[in-house]
């Protein structure tokens, strides 16, 4: 644990991408008192519409006057809550099929991965946003439209990790000694595939956000006067590029957050990942 730690400390992107994601977490839980003006969120203030950045409103206002950069520090919130919740109920569900249908096999190997491959032979993002829609636009329905899509992922690399593991001696002789399936599975085939799911997990909140910011942007995600940063860059298209602050910050936030995340992936990989570690010394 000691070198896994100084490990990751030497990784200068990896730390960067976690003192970003914290911050970001932090963001969330202190957003009412890190906004400077919380109580106009979602309030109209016609009269300032579309100001340039500003000692009073540093990162500008919207096109119906509210301040820029307490939306999009409460955006922060809507974020996390369909980043976690989505990429957890999509990781519980991939996780389950991976691990019963790669360790039982036979026919709900073959069923479960069949329906794995339908799910994988069409872009994430496509049916994203045709589940979105046919779900209607909302957050709860944005969460499941990405959960639905993104489990296939977990999935996969659960399954061929658990086809490695289950022929392994040790599960072997386990059985041998009488052990039950629940057991094998609960304490010898779960805890090797955590790493990957923890990788794949982390890696994957990047993605969440992008197909999030996405169905904001097309009008099948969140939707007004919910500060979601996606929405908010749709919300900008005809303001540009005069009011070139009302695309930018909340774009900005898009992308830091999601390199974050891909950076902060990253490291757990070398960290983790028995093999990476191994091929990184050939």
């Amino acid at each position: 644990m000691w070198l896994a730690t100084k490990k990751f400390r030497q990784d200068t992107s990896a730390v960067i991408g976690t003192i970003v994601v914290l911050v970001l977490l932090l963001t969330a839980i202190l957003a009412p008192w890190l906004a400077p003006y919380p109580e106009d969120v979602r309030k109209v203030h016609p009269m300032q519409r579309l100001e340039a950045p500003s000692w009073k409103h540093p990162f500008g206002t919207d096109d119906v006057g509210c301040d820029m950069l307490s939306r999009v520090i409460f955006g922060t919130r809507v974020t996390i809550l369909i980043v976690f919740v989505s990429t957890s109920v999509s990781m519980i569900i991939g996780v389950l099929v991976g691990i019963l249908s790669g360790y039982y096999g036979g026919w709900l190997s073959i069923v479960a991965m069949r329906i794995t491959d339908v799910f994988l032979a069409i872009p994430q993002i496509i049916l994203a946003i045709a589940l979105a829609q046919a779900l209607g636009p909302s957050i709860p329905n944005v969460i499941l439209a990405i959960a639905l899509t993104y489990w296939p992922l977990f999935a996969r690399i659960v399954y061929s990790e658990t086809m490695s593991i289950k022929s392994r001696l040790f599960v072997e002789a386990t059985l041998a000694i009488g052990a039950k399936n629940l057991r094998v599975i609960a304490l010898h085939i779960f805890p090797n595939v955590l790493p990957s799911i923890i990788v794949r997990t982390t890696i994957g909140m990047g993605t969440v956000i992008l197909v999030a910011a996405v169905l904001g942007f097309l009008g099948v995600g969140a939707q007004p006067p919910t500060p979601e940063w996606g929405l908010m860059v749709a919300n900008s298209r005809e303001y540009l590029p005069e009011a070139w602050w009302f695309a930018t910050f909340p774009g900005l936030a898009i992308f830091v957050v999601v390199m974050s995340f891909n950076l902060l992936g990253d490291g757990l990989r070398d960290i983790i990942d028995p093999r990476l570690r191994r091929s990184s010394k050939k």
